[in-house]
């Protein structure tokens, strides 16, 4: 039997699927690389004092709902709120989170970019993540978001989530009513 012959052990083939399976590794590493955590930079306002943090926030396309750090609050003085009833979580594999239902939410003002809305943001225990925008928020924006790069653009919200797109409206209408006057 030669070096590169078969024969019925059929081993040259198991090195070949073995280079292949290599390969499919190398390709699923390469992905991998471009995948990545998307995070923002957003300031939360309170809405009482209208006092605002910069804080780091993370989109996750596989959260349910919007979540900011219970010492996160605490620290910067948030406001809770506590629900009427509590929100159990589940954590990816379906078993309730050790950690315990969510009881107190915070209402605050989220300014990204020239974006601003109001929120309400369920207080968790994150680690060390400070705060968590998921489905709703991206539903809501459908942000542009290239994940080679983490750069998100805000091109299909809805007017009233921004502030540029207020002012030019504003601006329009002024004009619109100027020229009204002069005809």
């Amino acid at each position: 039997m030669s070096k590169e012959g078969g024969g019925e052990s059929g081993m040259p083939h198991k090195r070949k699927s073995a280079a292949k399976e290599g390969s499919n590794r190398k390709e699923v590493r390469r992905i991998f690389k471009i995948l990545r955590e998307v995070w923002l930079n957003i300031r939360m306002e309170k809405i009482n004092i209208h006092e605002g943090v910069m804080v780091k926030a993370l989109l996750n396309s596989s959260t349910t709902r919007m979540f900011i750090d219970k010492k996160t609050a605490a620290r910067h003085g948030f406001k809770l709120q506590k629900l009427e009833r509590p929100i159990s979580i589940r954590n990816v594999d379906g078993t309730n989170n050790s950690r315990g239902a969510i009881t107190y939410q915070v209402e605050c003002n989220v300014y990204y970019k020239d974006h601003i809305e109001r929120m309400r943001i369920d207080v968790c225990n994150l680690g060390k993540t400070k705060v968590i925008l998921g489905i709703p928020w991206l539903v809501a924006h459908n942000p542009e978001i290239n994940w080679k790069t983490g750069e998100v653009k805000m091109m299909r919200c809805l007017p009233l989530c921004s502030r540029r797109s207020q002012k030019k409206e504003k601006a329009k209408r002024v004009v619109t009513l100027e020229e009204e006057k002069i005809v």
